[in-house]
């Protein structure tokens, strides 16, 4: 029992290392997904999202005709590859790429910057909300009425049961941008000539006040 009681007390001290966790977790999503965006495969892959989503289908050259070209993840149909070229699906695949891993590194730099850390979480919980919003514009997400009894809404497609786990990324990039704020207090708490509230991360230094 003392054993017991032992581990679930470090585990309850064990805040700091779940939050440093749960920032290299948020990282490592944006950055291996955004990298992945340069792979033609996962371009194509998310034409569905784009082109149904009213403000990335512009991107788009022919978003209305994305259908006739879909591929299987792995197929290679150098007709169909060379139509995503023309429709502009790789240049924008690129750019989402780059802002996703641009969005993780920002993340990561959490652990050196408080400032810088608390911008890239505040995008990566901003980012979640479009992601879901794939939900609502995306006919794809939700299984076809192909026959079968279950189908449309609640019964999510191979791609909307994807989309729907940024539910945890939302929950995860909101406990950083929380835990942001609680840094930042206490980094400006001199700036500010206040005292740091005594729950705000009282191992970390105060800056100097700036009060003469």
């Amino acid at each position: 029992m003392q054993l017991a009681d032992n581990i679930l007390l470090w585990l309850s001290r064990s805040d700091r290392l779940g939050m440093a966790a749960m920032r290299i977790a948020v990282a490592i999503v944006f950055l291996w997904i955004g990298f992945l965006k340069f792979a033609p495969y996962e371009a194509d892959s998310i034409t569905p999202f784009v082109a149904n989503n009213p403000v990335m289908a512009l991107f788009y050259k022919h978003p209305d005709q994305y259908k006739e070209h879909l591929t299987r993840e792995g197929e290679l149909v150098p007709a169909q590859r060379q139509w995503q070229r023309e429709n502009n699906t790789y240049t924008f695949s690129n750019g989402l790429g780059t802002v996703e891993m641009v969005i993780g590194l920002l993340v990561l730099a959490g652990f050196v910057s408080t400032t810088v850390g608390a911008v890239g979480a505040l995008l990566a919980f901003l980012t979640s909300f479009v992601t879901l919003s794939f939900l609502l514009t995306t006919p794809e997400a939700w299984v076809p009425a192909l026959g079968d009894a279950e189908h449309g809404f609640p019964y999510l497609s191979g791609g909307g049961r994807l989309v729907v786990k940024d539910v945890m990324l939302w929950a995860g990039g909101l406990l950083l941008v929380i835990d942001s704020a609680k840094a930042l207090r206490v980094k400006y708490a001199g700036l500010l000539d206040r005292p740091c509230h005594p729950d705000i991360a009282p191992s970390t230094p105060r800056l100097v006040s700036s009060k003469k």
